[in-house]
C-alpha cells in the first residue's frame, strides 16, 4: 500500500507542465533515435545529455529515462521494415519481423512489437513499483566483497547466455574486459596497456567506443548490403490494414506476459539488460508452441522479444536506482547524469529524495502510453521514412557517427576511437562474435575491479572475504554453475540418447 500511495504522489511529481513536456519530448526522440539504425539509445541518450544541463535533476533525468525506454519502441522499426535493427535489443526481432514483413503483413508485424512492447513495459514497471524499494534496503547488504562476486557472477552471465555457442561470448567477455584496463590503474595510477599512448593513458572513451562498435560497425554492413542488392520495402501501410485479428492476438498474448515477467528480472540483474531479455526471451519461446515456426514471421517470436527488452528497459532502473549499478551501456550514460546533477543512486536514494525516485518511476508509465499512441499513429508514414536508399541512407549515419563521436569526446581521438571500434564490431559480427557481452563487460569490469580492489584492502589481502557472507558465497555457486552448465548439458544429452534408442526400439 506504501507503494501504491509512492507511486501515487510521484504521478503527482510528474504532472507539472515542463515535466510532462519533458517526459513527451523523451517519448518522441526515442522513437525518432531507436528507427535510425546504428544509433539506438545509448548514443542517443549521449548525445542529448548536454541538453539537459539547464533542467532540474528530475526534469532531466525524466527525459532521459523517457527516450531510453521509448527507443525499445523505434527499435523495432527498422528491424522489421529494413531487417536492420535500430538498437541491439531489437536483434531478435529482425529474425521474424522482416520475414513477417516480406510476407505482405508490414503493418501487423509493427503493431505486434507495439502493443507487445506496451505489455512488457506495464508489467516491467508493475513489478519495479514494489521491487524498487525491496532492492534498496537489500542493498544495505552488499558489501566490496559482494559486489566483486556479484559482477564475477553478472559477467561470467554475459558472456554465457548472449548468443548460440557460449566459448564465443566468453571470448567476447575477455575481449570487454581487456579494453576496460587500458589506462590509469585505479590504486597505483601506474599506465596499463597504453603502448606509450598518452592518449591511452586515460583509457578508451566509452561513448565513441560503443558509437563505432554498434552505429559504424552497421554501416559497414549497410555497404555490403547494398552491394548485395537488398530492396527497400514499397508497400503503403494503412492502420486499418495493420490491425491484428483474434486468432493473432491470441497467440501474441501468453509470449508478450511470459517475456514480460521474465525480462523485468533479467533486467534487474546487473550487467543483462534490454539485449539479454530480448535474446532470453526468445530462446524461451523455442521451448513453447508457436503455431509458425519461429524465424519463418512468427507473431510468437515478435512478441517474445519486444515485451521482454522493453519490461527490461523497466527492470534495469531498479538496479540503478537503489544500488547504483548501471544494467547496460545507455544506464551507464543515465548514472553519469544523475552523479552531475549531485544525486547518488544507492540505498538512500529513495529515503533522501524520494520525489525523484518515484517521480522517475511514475515518468515511464506515462512514456509508456505516449510511446504507444505516437507508434501507433505514424504506422502509415513508416515506409516514407525509413524506405530511404542505402546510397543516401550510409551517408547520413556516418555523418551521425562522426558528429557524435566528436561531440562527445571534443577530440579527433574520440573520431579515430569510434571508426576502429566500427572496424572491429563489423570483423565481430563477420566471426559471429557478440558485441553486447564486450560492451556490457567494458561498463561493468571497472566497478569490478574496484570493489575487488577495496574487498582485498579491507581483509589484508585474504580471499575468506569473498566466502565470508551468505551473499557472495551465492554469487560464486551461481557463477560456478554457470561455468559448469554446458558440460553438464552435453552429459546429459549423452545419457538419454541410448535411453531414447532403447524406449524407440
Amino acid at each position: 500500500m506504501d507503494n501504491l500511495q509512492n507511486l501515487l504522489m510521484g504521478f503527482a511529481t510528474v504532472f507539472t507542465l515542463e515535466r510532462l513536456a519533458v517526459c513527451g519530448l523523451g517519448a518522441i526522440l526515442g522513437l525518432i533515435v531507436g528507427a535510425m539504425p546504428g544509433i539506438g539509445s545509448l548514443a542517443g541518450c549521449a548525445l542529448l545529455l548536454p541538453l539537459t544541463y539547464k533542467f532540474e535533476p528530475t526534469a532531466a533525468i525524466i527525459m532521459l529515462g523517457a527516450l531510453y525506454y521509448s527507443n525499445m519502441y523505434g527499435g523495432a522499426f527498422s528491424a522489421i521494415l529494413l531487417n536492420v535493427p535500430g538498437d541491439s535489443p531489437a536483434v531478435m526481432t529482425t529474425l521474424d519481423g522482416y520475414p513477417m514483413a516480406k510476407k505482405g503483413q508490414p503493418g501487423q508485424a509493427l503493431l505486434t512489437a507495439n502493443v507487445s512492447s506496451c505489455i512488457g513495459g506495464i508489467l516491467g514497471m508493475i513489478i519495479l513499483t514494489f521491487m524498487g524499494p525491496m532492492l534498496a534496503n537489500f542493498g544495505l547488504k552488499f558489501g566490496p566483497a559482494e559486489m566483486t562476486t556479484l559482477m564475477i557472477m553478472a559477467m561470467t552471465s554475459i558472456g554465457w547466455l548472449l548468443g548460440d555457442d557460449p566459448l564465443r561470448g566468453t571470448i567476447s567477455t575477455l575481449i570487454g574486459f581487456v579494453l576496460a584496463s587500458i589506462g590509469m590503474d585505479t590504486l597505483t595510477g601506474a599506465p596499463r596497456y597504453n603502448f606509450g599512448s598518452l592518449h591511452l593513458m586515460g583509457g578508451i572513451p566509452f561513448v565513441p567506443f560503443v558509437i563505432g562498435a554498434v552505429g559504424f560497425s552497421q554501416v559497414i554492413s549497410l555497404m555490403m548490403e547494398r552491394y548485395n542488392g537488398v530492396e527497400m520495402p514499397k508497400d503503403k501501410l494503412t492502420i486499418r490494414g495493420s490491425l491484428l485479428n483474434r486468432s493473432q492476438i491470441k497467440r501474441l498474448l501468453p509470449p508478450a506476459i511470459r517475456s514480460g515477467i521474465a525480462g523485468t528480472f533479467i533486467g534487474v540483474l546487473p550487467g543483462s539488460g534490454a539485449t539479454a531479455a530480448s535474446f532470453l526471451g526468445y530462446a524461451m519461446q523455442k521451448g513453447f508452441k508457436n503455431k509458425e515456426p519461429l524465424g519463418s514471421g512468427a507473431v510468437e517470436g515478435i512478441a517474445a522479444c519486444e515485451a521482454a527488452n522493453n519490461a527490461a528497459a523497466a527492470g534495469s532502473f531498479a538496479p540503478l536506482l537503489a544500488l547504483g549499478i548501471p544494467g547496460s551501456g545507455t544506464g551507464a550514460v543515465l548514472l553519469g547524469g544523475l552523479m552531475m546533477w549531485g544525486l547518488n543512486p544507492g540505498p538512500l536514494l529513495f529515503t533522501n529524495n524520494p520525489e525523484f525516485a518515484w517521480g522517475l518511476i511514475a515518468s515511464l508509465f506515462i512514456a509508456n502510453i505516449v510511446a504507444l499512441l505516437i507508434a501507433m499513429s505514424i504506422i502509415p508514414n513508416l515506409v516514407k521514412i525509413l524506405a530511404v536508399p542505402v546510397k543516401y541512407m550510409i551517408p547520413i549515419i556516418t555523418t551521425i557517427c562522426f558528429v557524435g563521436a566528436y561531440a562527445t569526446s571534443q577530440s579527433m581521438y574520440g573520431v579515430i576511437v569510434m571508426v576502429l571500434s566500427g572496424i572491429a564490431g563489423f570483423f565481430f559480427k563477420k566471426a559471429d562474435l557478440p558485441v553486447a557481452p564486450m560492451l556490457l563487460t567494458f561498463v561493468l569490469s571497472p566497478i569490478f575491479e574496484q570493489n575487488m580492489r577495496r574487498a582485498f584492502i579491507s581483509s589484508g589481502g585474504s580471499l575468506d572475504i569473498f566466502v565470508g557472507s551468505p551473499l557472495s558465497t551465492a554469487f560464486l555457486v551461481i557463477t560456478l554453475l554457470l561455468v559448469c552448465s554446458p558440460a553438464i548439458k552435453a552429459a546429459v544429452k549423452k545419457i538419454r540418447g541410448p535411453k531414447a534408442a532403447q524406449t524407440k526400439e
